[in-house]
C-alpha cells in the first residue's frame, strides 16, 4: 500500500442551508484512503454518507475543509476541473445501473472514453478488455433489456473501470438485485481489489460491508467509527 493517500479529507464540512434554518450533513470529517484499499462507508438515512459519496465523487462540494484527490485540491476546483476529475480520476457503479437502454453494452462502456476523446479503435478495444474482465465477453452486443440485472451491473462495473480510474465508488450496488446476484457481484468486487483496484463501497447492509478491508461508520455527519471488517 503506497505511504501517500489517494484520498484526503481534512476537516470536511457540508452545511445545506434552507431558509434560516440549516443543516450539517457532514460536521469535520478527516479521512486517508490509501490506494488499492476496500473501504466500506456505513450509516444510517441522514448519517451523512450519502453526502461524502457526492464529495468524494466530485458531484457535490464541501462548504469548508479541504479534499485532495492524487495530490489535486479538488475542494478548489471549478466546475470545469470537477468534472475532468470525474472522468479521468472517478469510476461509479450506482445501485439503478444508469445505463444506456438502446445502447448496446459495448457502447455503454465506451461512453466514458468518448467524452476522454478516445479515438473509435481505442474505445473498442477498451471497452471489450473490460467487459471480458467482468465475464461479459459473450454479451457486449445485447442491449440492458436483453440481460438479467446482475449482467447489467457488470456491465456498469465494466463502464466504471474502463478508464483505468484512481478510484472505483459504488453506491449500495447491490441494492436492486436478488441476494444470490447481490453476493456474485460482491465476489467480483473481491476479485477487482485483488487485482489492485482501490473500492469506495457505500452501504448499510451489514453483509456487503463485511466484504471490505476497512469500514468507516457515520452518524450525524460524524466518523463514530474507523475499523478491519469483522470478517473478510
Amino acid at each position: 500500500m503506497d505511504s501517500k493517500p489517494v484520498i484526503q479529507l481534512v476537516e470536511l464540512q457540508r452545511r445545506y442551508v434552507m431558509g434560516e434554518t440549516h443543516i450539517d450533513a457532514l460536521r469535520a470529517v478527516d479521512l486517508d484512503v490509501y490506494r488499492n484499499e476496500y473501504l466500506a462507508i456505513m450509516g444510517q438515512s441522514g448519517s451523512g454518507k450519502s453526502t461524502l459519496m457526492n464529495i468524494i465523487g466530485c458531484l457535490d462540494r464541501p462548504t469548508a475543509g479541504e479534499y485532495w484527490l492524487n495530490g489535486e485540491r479538488v475542494s478548489a476546483m471549478n466546475d470545469g476541473q470537477l468534472a475532468h476529475i470525474r472522468n479521468r480520476e472517478i469510476g461509479f457503479i450506482f445501485q439503478t445501473f444508469n445505463l444506456l437502454p438502446r445502447m448496446t453494452a459495448l457502447a455503454n462502456v465506451e461512453v466514458p472514453l468518448i467524452y476522454s476523446g478516445k479515438k473509435k479503435k481505442a474505445r473498442v478495444d477498451l471497452a471489450s478488455a473490460a467487459l471480458d474482465r467482468v465475464g461479459l465477453a459473450d454479451r457486449m452486443m445485447h442491449r440492458p433489456s436483453e440481460m438479467s440485472g446482475g449482467q447489467r451491473q457488470r456491465v456498469a462495473i465494466a463502464r466504471a473501470l474502463v478508464t483505468n480510474p484512481s478510484i472505483v465508488l459504488a453506491d449500495e450496488p447491490t441494492g436492486n438485485l436478488d441476494s444470490a446476484t447481490g453476493e456474485e457481484i460482491m465476489r467480483l468486487f473481491d476479485r477487482l481489489h485483488r487485482e489492485g483496484n482501490t473500492l469506495i463501497v457505500v452501504t448499510h447492509e451489514q453483509h456487503i460491508a463485511e466484504h471490505a478491508k476497512r469500514v468507516v461508520r457515520l452518524s450525524d455527519g460524524d466518523i463514530i467509527s474507523d475499523t478491519k471488517a469483522s470478517t473478510n
